[in-house]
């Protein structure tokens, strides 16, 4: 018999050894993503709290300031676009989206290039210098703004110009440039604390979801179902196969049906023959009826549509999105690659495994596209 040591000679060492590693892994990975998350709230945050600009930030401008105005990012390459049809923009707000999703570099249908340029921001308006001129939108005749959000666009609606216009950016510059639109723009209207009120709030929130470090597991905590190649799934086909053949097997014949019993005489011929028995029909009994048996709440919580056993309460049966999974998610489903570096709700791909990319577009594209959602 191999002695249970500290060098993991046994199945169980070799199992919770297993176990840790996974649970860390896991771990480790979520913890990265949050970090990330973290730094990125703090800088903004830090970014918003000391925002200012100055006359001297447009020094080699071609741009005349106003008494007073001055510059907080300018970006030499940026184009300025036009909506080929009327288009009704919502009014512009001080929302910080830090989780939108990567943006690809092109052209919404119905928007075409007009000019290409300097895209200046200052705290009195937007501008574009621009080969064909200088287009301004100035923050207080603003009446619509919107944020494409599959591609780096940003349209702007002003009162005296009829048509949309607005500004195509590249795509590694279209996030800070939304940033500190908002920014300037609250800074326009003195609403700037309330962009900060609303980040302190995010990296709030952000700090709850920090993820825990793992339980250590112990030998002990072993079952005998690790040691079966597919653990517990193969053991549960196994039963069922277990209970499926016999019953199969030793089927009972089918009932005979009720009918007259006949007796036929076995002796000799007399000449004064006795009068035959009656006739004795059986009365059949009717049968015992079993009573009908309510699930009991064990057996519905096992029905988890396909869903692999887990104690989260996660299936594929429907209920509510899960947008922020727990830690030990990767325990009992498959987590796919950069699975924590996902930014939208818990689905299944068709490979089986689990992402966080539910809701964005391409989800599940490196694992052979999108299966179904995964409920709470």
């Amino acid at each position: 018999m191999a002695k249970a040591g500290s060098t993991g000679t046994t199945w169980r060492y070799r199992w919770a050894h297993r176990q840790n590693e996974r649970r860390h892994h896991a771990y480790r990975d979520a913890e990265q993503a949050w970090r990330r998350r973290d730094e990125e709230l703090r800088r903004l945050r830090d970014t918003a709290a000391g925002f200012r600009g100055s006359p001297a930030a447009g020094a080699g401008l071609p741009l005349e300031l106003a008494p007073g105005e001055v510059v907080f990012w300018a970006l030499p390459a940026a184009q300025l676009v036009e909506v080929r049809h009327t288009a009704v923009l919502p009014a512009p707000d001080l929302n910080v989206d830090p989780d939108r999703p990567p943006l690809h570099h092109r052209r919404p249908e119905g928007v075409k290039t007009v000019d290409a340029g300097i895209a200046v921001l200052t705290d009195r308006r937007v501008v574009l210098l621009g080969g064909r001129g200088r287009r301004d939108w100035a923050y207080g005749k603003i009446t619509g703004l919107a944020h494409d959000p599959a591609a780096p666009v940003t349209l702007i609606q002003v009162l005296d110009r009829r048509r949309t216009s607005g500004l195509l950016l590249p795509t590694d510059a279209a996030a800070e440039f939304r940033f500190t639109l908002t920014l300037a723009f609250a800074e326009a209207i003195e609403q700037r604390p309330a962009v900060v009120a609303q980040l302190d709030e995010l990296i709030a929130e952000h700090e709850r979801a920090r993820p825990t470090r793992p339980s250590v597991i112990t030998p002990a905590q072993a079952r005998t179902a690790a040691r079966v190649p597919g653990g517990r799934r193969t053991v549960a086909v196994a039963a069922a196969a277990a209970l499926l053949v016999p019953a199969l097997l030793f089927a009972p014949d089918p009932p005979a049906r009720p009918g007259p019993e006949v007796a036929v005489a076995a002796t000799a011929p007399t000449a004064s023959p006795s009068p035959p028995p009656p006739l004795r029909v059986p009365v059949p009994v009717p049968a015992k009826v079993a009573p009908r048996v309510a699930p009991s709440p064990s057996m519905v919580r096992e029905r988890r549509c396909g869903a692999p056993a887990n104690p989260l309460g996660y299936d594929y049966c429907g209920g509510s999105r899960i947008r922020k999974p727990d830690w030990r998610v990767c325990d009992y489903f498959d987590c796919g690659r950069e699975f924590w570096a996902g930014r939208g709700y818990l689905v299944q791909c068709r490979d089986g495994s689990v992402s966080l990319t539910g809701g964005r577009r391409g989800a599940c594209s490196e694992h052979g596209g999108l299966r179904r959602t995964v409920w709470t």
